[in-house]
């Protein structure tokens, strides 16, 4: 006999297909084919994390991933943080110009308020940056009023604009974490595109009621501090899973006569180490020197979606 009440059973979105309605059910073999640059059987999508740890994090409603662990002041781990910023970031522009990458930077507010000459080196070497919150401590979630959220995000764009970037109009949560609210307050804020979702491998048009967005997936297991850090695996491992999710992915566009998109998170922190610069150098080259593959950004994946 369940000791729950009947309504802990009831879930109004409890039908076929998603819990929600954001987006249809849509089986890949059913997708309409879409189309990348230069006719790319695979979309190589690097998104690069700017993030700003606070010393003395709340917490609430959970810690981000890298937060600080230790009683505060827990300057180990803060400066481990900051040294991306600092180094980590130039060590990675300094691989991308000699691979001729050109990747997306999700800054953080914080990060643009502290460090607007780094923002303007993004904007300077051409590569394409979105919002990324204010702070790893300043998570979107449902408890959140809707005047405490959309400053938020209002006070980020700002600030990123104020460091000398063109105004964002794409988004990545701290922590990838939302409320219920917040894809419609992105959209009421201007911004076009998302990427907290891993729920595919190709763009989809998101609805709410505030308007449309366009969610651009972003692989959740290819991110380095999840493969390096959460689960401790070594290096020349990312590479291979890396290297197989590229060649499988792109077995796939052949067989669906449809591109598919390889995303990959890195960041500045964990990457742009010493000892892991040259393995990530390895990963991005074995992809880039693939025929059938090109480097995407936010507008090639929005113009694929239509």
């Amino acid at each position: 006999m369940s000791t729950l009440p009947d309504s802990y059973l009831t879930y109004a979105q409890r039908k076929a297909g998603p819990d929600h309605d954001y987006y249809p059910a849509s089986p890949v073999r059913d997708r309409a084919p879409v189309t990348l640059p230069d006719q790319a059987a695979l979309g190589l999508w690097v998104v690069v994390p700017l993030e700003f740890f606070p010393l003395n994090p709340s917490g609430q409603p959970f810690k981000a991933p890298g937060a600080m662990q230790t009683p505060y002041p827990d300057l180990r781990h803060y400066t481990t943080r900051d040294y991306g910023n600092r180094v980590g970031a130039y060590r990675l522009l300094k691989l991308f110009n000699k691979l001729g990458l050109r990747a997306t930077f999700a800054v953080q507010g914080a990060v643009a308020e502290r460090y607007p000459v780094l923002v303007r080196d993004l904007v300077a070497d051409g590569h394409d940056i979105c919002a990324h919150g204010w702070d790893t401590d300043s998570l979107h979630h449902s408890g959140l009023t809707e005047e405490v959220e959309t400053g938020y995000i209002t006070r980020t764009l700002d600030a990123i604009e104020t460091a000398g970037a063109a105004r964002p109009d794409g988004w990545l949560s701290p922590a990838r974490a939302e409320g219920f609210a917040t894809p419609a307050r992105l959209a009421g804020a201007g911004i076009r595109w998302f990427a907290d979702w891993a729920h595919d491998e190709l763009p989809t048009r998101f609805s709410t009621p505030a308007g449309d967005l366009a969610a651009l997936p972003l692989s959740n297991e290819l991110d380095d501090w999840q493969i390096l850090i959460a689960y401790t695996r070594p290096e020349h491992e990312w590479h291979a899973q890396v290297s197989d999710a590229a060649d499988w992915l792109a077995a796939e566009a052949k067989q669906l006569a449809s591109p598919r998109i390889l995303t990959l998170t890195i960041r500045p922190y964990v990457s742009g180490l010493p000892y892991r610069i040259r393995p990530l150098a390895d990963s991005l080259k074995g992809v880039l020197d693939r025929t059938d593959t090109r480097v995407v950004s936010p507008r090639d994946l929005l113009a694929a979606l239509g």
